[in-house]
């Protein structure tokens, strides 16, 4: 079984993000970047599967700037045989960044895409619904574990009521809630091996994809807005500030 997983770079999660004077995004230009949280939970899962003798090959994708290279890097350390760097300079929006994974997979032929859930940078949680609508696939989104037997795979899911248990048939797309695994920690060999492993480059202005944007960033702002929020302790509270605002 080969299995396509995802490996987005973003700001390492133990830095705390700026936003930029002017709103227009998060200062990033001299943060620690790092590989995204989600996708490392589905990585690892990948490698356990191989592990298991039930994955042959693991291909790592990245779409980003020649930066994402070392992105790459950590997803190989981390037991990927290959990687595929899709090089851009733009911010993709989920849906173009389906249309990617959708164009490289068709080459690849993957009997299992396995994606993080979100990334931590834009919390969208999009693009693995939006990939396997584009190729047809049946899907289950923030897997909390899951069972490969033979051309089917049973998945586990977290729901308000408790867990939600489905079956699909390969191939799929997966996508990795946190609570899935516990990502090994990456020793020296794992790193030296790592610089060997092959990282096969494309432009996506060659893939002949329309990436127009269908969305604009408008503004960001600081999250420590929440600040103003109040803890209110019982109903009455509730009822008079509700009165208090006229609604």
């Amino acid at each position: 079984m080969k299995v396509l997983v995802a490996a987005k770079r973003v700001v390492d999660p133990n830095v705390r993000v700026r936003v930029k004077a002017d709103h227009s995004n998060v200062e990033i230009e001299h943060s620690k970047m790092s590989l995204n949280p989600f996708d490392e939970n589905a990585i690892e899962e990948a490698v356990r599967l191989k592990e298991k003798g039930l994955v042959t090959e693991i291909v790592a994708l990245s779409i980003g700037t020649i930066k994402s290279e070392e992105t790459l890097r950590t997803a190989l350390a981390r037991g990927c045989d290959r990687a595929i760097l899709v090089e851009s300079n733009e911010n993709y929006e989920p849906l173009n960044i389906a249309k990617i994974f959708a164009h490289i997979a068709k080459e690849e032929k993957p009997d299992l895409i396995l994606l993080g859930k979100q990334a931590i940078d834009d919390d969208a949680n999009q693009m693995a619904q939006m990939l396997a609508g584009k190729l047809n696939l049946p899907q289950v989104t923030c897997a909390s574990s899951l069972d490969v037997n033979g051309n089917s795979i049973r998945v586990v899911r977290e729901i308000d009521a408790g867990n939600e248990t489905l079956e699909i048939n390969l191939p799929a797309v997966i996508s990795a809630d946190l609570v899935l695994n516990e990502p090994r920690f990456i020793k020296l060999p794992q790193l030296m091996m790592a610089k060997k492993k092959p990282i096969e480059k494309k432009l996506a202005a060659d893939l002949g994809l329309d990436l127009s944007a269908h969305s604009r960033l408008i503004s960001v702002t600081d999250g420590e807005v929440k600040k103003q929020c109040k803890f209110l302790t019982n109903l009455n509270d509730v009822v008079n500030v509700i009165k208090a605002n006229g609604v």
